[in-house]
């Protein structure tokens, strides 16, 4: 995953573990039950359809950030980066500053913005954020205290009680039924 940020290294930030654990549990707990409770006609498009949503969310909670000498890079693995063409990489010595943008929610995204005017939106969602944004700021030489994970932690850990808990709920509701 990371090199301790240690300066030319290669670090490699997939998305946290516990929000991406939240939105797969969360994809079960709203998708999972629907091919049990469908009319005949629609259940086996449903059985066909649930694994392909899966392989979507899978695909989507992919996305990694990485740094190197070089530069920063964001972006899909190879199984799915062609369906999922998002993504940047800038060199550093191109990035030239960060702008904060309020969320309607209530919080602060920033994007990077570079020599030529472009802006991307740096990813707050990444494992050991901490060290992501030291390894950021020593290479860009940018101030980052200011910059925060996008929503506190116990959102996603009350998001993943809740769905967890509605996917016990369906199985004991399923297991009812038979």
């Amino acid at each position: 995953m990371s090199s301790g940020g240690e300066p030319g290294a290669s670090d490699r930030y997939p998305m946290a573990p516990l929000i991406r654990f939240t939105l797969i549990a969360l994809y079960f707990a709203l998708v999972a039950p629907l091919p049990w409770l469908a009319p005949p006609e629609l259940k086996l498009a449903l059985w066909l359809a649930l694994p392909l949503g899966l392989a979507l969310v899978l695909a989507a909670t992919s996305e990694a950030v990485e740094l190197n000498a070089e530069g920063i890079r964001v972006g899909h693995p190879d199984w799915c980066r062609w369906l999922l063409r998002r993504g940047w990489s800038l060199p550093w010595g191109s990035i030239r500053g960060l702008t904060p943008v309020a969320t309607s929610q209530g919080g602060r995204v920033f994007y990077v913005r570079s020599e030529n005017g472009s802006a991307f939106l740096l990813p707050q969602r990444v494992a050991a954020f901490d060290e992501f944004l030291g390894r950021f700021n020593r290479e860009t030489g940018l101030d980052t205290s200011a910059i925060g994970r996008i929503s506190p932690p116990w959102t996603y850990q009350l998001l993943a009680g809740l769905s967890g808990a509605m996917v016990l709920g369906e199985l004991a509701w399923g297991l009812a039924q038979r």
